[in-house]
């Protein structure tokens, strides 16, 4: 079975990155963006993927069935600058065989 996925990012200059995922290293979108350098060091994942500062947020742009939306999610975004209805935040987004084509734009940095 392929261990990648193709996820389309859009970086916060607007410029989409397609890259492959691994479904087999327990990532999740947020450590996958960091991990392409797709966001400058320290605008993305400022509370280490606990869903405690929005910095990960992100819009979907595919209707893929995504994990539903935690308590803790729920509640950050309800904080967060420039939600939007498919905003999620990134680091509660694991890389499952489930992801393939999605496509997500990152959130403005606040």
């Amino acid at each position: 079975m392929e261990q990648d996925v193709n996820i389309k990012i859009t970086d916060r200059d607007g410029v989409m990155h397609e890259v492959l995922a691994p479904t087999d290293m327990a990532m999740n979108l947020m450590e996958l963006v960091r991990s392409y350098e797709l966001a400058p060091e320290g605008t993305i994942g400022v509370c280490g993927g606990m869903a405690m500062c929005a910095s990960c947020q992100c819009y979907v742009k595919t209707d893929h069935n995504l994990p539903d939306m935690t308590d803790d999610e729920d509640a950050m975004l309800a904080e967060a600058f420039d939600v939007q209805d498919n905003s999620r935040l990134g680091c509660q987004i694991q890389i499952t065989h489930e992801l393939e084509g999605l496509e997500i734009e990152l959130a403005p940095e606040s």
